[in-house]
């Protein structure tokens, strides 16, 4: 006979996630053609009101991880997400049932699987190759991210048996939730407490999530902390596509500041027009590929899951690397225009050197003719 659940047990899932930088775009309908896989629909199914005011324009395509491959325990499920920016995530599902105090030591333990963690590149890289003929601009250096979720479903009763009030979840297990976003095992001060669950949103009286920069804690039930996972994935592929951008401008800003200090003289000069304009065009492809990334998902109206996803961008570091590019973006600009100046003024002075030298050649071919 089945011994019957404990009604004080946490149920739920443990969420992690990988994602990689692997290419400049991935041409995702040539790969539902490789892969034998029907269109999506637009995603994620949202709860709240008006769920048409937020949309993903193009999602992204997923295949299943068959689930020996991950070795992530029994009940683990996983798959694979091709983004059109050049974005793979490997996620992995793992269901646990137990108290908070093993929460925790779960949370912290699966934060620094660096054996799942190989595991899951190592798939992604199989899956990548067979991608190939739908990716564009291979990277040479793969740039990554992990993160993870705790999410508990509403199994929390109180007295009156009804779900577990957020207030009430907070009143008795901050410092576990706390230390679950943080993935710590020993307790936190007061005041870091208070900061991670400073960033927290809740649309009902029994729903919450609180995000970390490198894990989140979700309080809801599965179908509506499903949506909630995407929004955290997206603003994770978002720091991933910045935190390329960022190293992809200084690359190019250290080329050029080194052409600067050995390209003297005329000749010097004369050779920035080339340079300038290359760096112009990097400059304009980063700004497309950085609004492709910015428009892949949309949100039409000031509603919670925008919110949601404005608190989990900050959180995990998107704003901080967009500020970065967009820093390099404007010195980028300025260097193109000193550059551009540059060469203007030694074409400027060519020109009037060949008028001079044309003019003192006509000159002395007119006194030879008169004598």
């Amino acid at each position: 006979m089945a011994t019957p659940p404990d009604p004080a047990a946490l149920r739920g899932s443990l969420w992690v996630l990988f994602l990689y930088d692997v290419a400049e775009e991935i041409h995702l309908d040539k790969l539902r053609q490789l892969l034998g896989l029907e269109p999506p629909p637009r995603e994620p199914s949202f709860r709240h009101p008006t769920p048409e005011y937020v949309r993903f324009e193009r999602p992204p395509v997923v295949e299943p991880i068959p689930p020996d491959r991950l070795e992530a325990g029994p009940g683990a499920r996983a798959r694979l997400k091709y983004f059109d920016f050049g974005v793979v995530s490997v996620e992995v599902e793992m269901p646990f049932e137990t108290d908070w105090e093993s929460l925790v030591q779960l949370a912290a333990r699966w934060t620094a699987a660096s054996d799942l963690e190989s595991r899951a590149e190592a798939f992604a890289r199989d899956a990548v190759a067979r991608a190939a003929p739908a990716i564009e601009q291979p990277a040479r250096q793969w740039l990554s991210e992990d993160y993870y979720a705790v999410h508990v479903a509403h199994a929390l009763d109180d007295d009156t048996g009804q779900p577990l009030s957020t207030a009430a979840l907070l009143a008795a297990h901050s410092s576990d939730i706390a230390r679950i976003v943080r993935g710590e095992t020993n307790p936190l001060s007061e005041s870091e407490r208070n900061e991670v669950l400073r960033a927290r949103l809740s649309y009902y009286p029994n729903d919450l999530i609180v995000a970390g920069w490198s894990g989140a804690f979700l309080y809801d039930t599965p179908e509506a902390a499903s949506p909630a996972r995407q929004l955290l994935e997206y603003a994770n592929t978002q720091l991933l596509e910045f935190r390329h951008y960022d190293e992809l401008l200084t690359r190019v800003l250290a080329q050029v500041y080194d052409k600067l200090e050995r390209g003297g003289g005329l000749l010097g000069r004369w050779r920035l027009g080339a340079e300038a304009e290359r760096l112009n065009r990097i400059r304009l492809d980063v700004r497309e590929l950085a609004e492709r990334a910015d428009n892949a998902i949309k949100f039409l109206s000031d509603m919670y899951y925008a919110r949601a996803y404005r608190m989990a961008s900050e959180r995990v570091g998107v704003g901080d690397y967009r500020r970065l590019v967009e820093d390099k973006l404007r010195t980028a600009g300025d260097l193109y225009e000193f550059m551009t100046n540059s060469f203007h003024q030694a074409r400027a002075f060519v020109l009037e050197f060949l008028i001079v030298a044309i003019l003192v050649i006509e000159l002395g071919n007119l006194f030879l003719f008169h004598r």
